[in-house]
């Protein structure tokens, strides 16, 4: 059974920082493109970060680059995504996202952890 669990959500002040986690079961970890996605209220879902391939190739959306950094380490099958600076504007509820590499129809989604940023 596939299971992709996020943690590390909460309550933090702007220009504070969080660390989400994705712990992936089920699946060959390895051999799957890690990414995070955010949706805030109201809006559409948006990539946030990607890492993929035996390089750990990274990208980000340009709303977050410099302030969030995406790791991953295939021996505890978990993804991380570290967030500094954080802004108001990057409450949202943040989801945990698979795709394979060899087969990109294989699409796997966490159920999502709350980051709200707030004086």
């Amino acid at each position: 059974q596939v299971q992709l669990v996020e943690s590390g959500g909460g309550l933090v002040q702007p220009g504070g920082s969080l660390r989400l986690s994705c712990a992936a079961s089920g699946f060959t970890f390895r051999n799957y493109a890690m990414s995070w996605y955010r949706q805030a209220p109201g809006k559409e879902r948006e990539l946030v970060a990607r890492i993929a391939g035996p390089g750990a190739i990274t990208n980000y959306a340009d709303s977050v680059k410099d302030r969030f950094t995406i790791s991953r380490d295939n021996g505890k099958n978990t993804v991380y995504l570290q967030m500094n600076s954080l802004k108001p504007e990057d409450t949202a509820v943040y989801y945990c996202h698979a795709q394979s590499m060899y087969s990109y129809a294989l699409v796997y989604w966490g159920q999502g952890t709350q980051v709200t940023v707030s004086s």
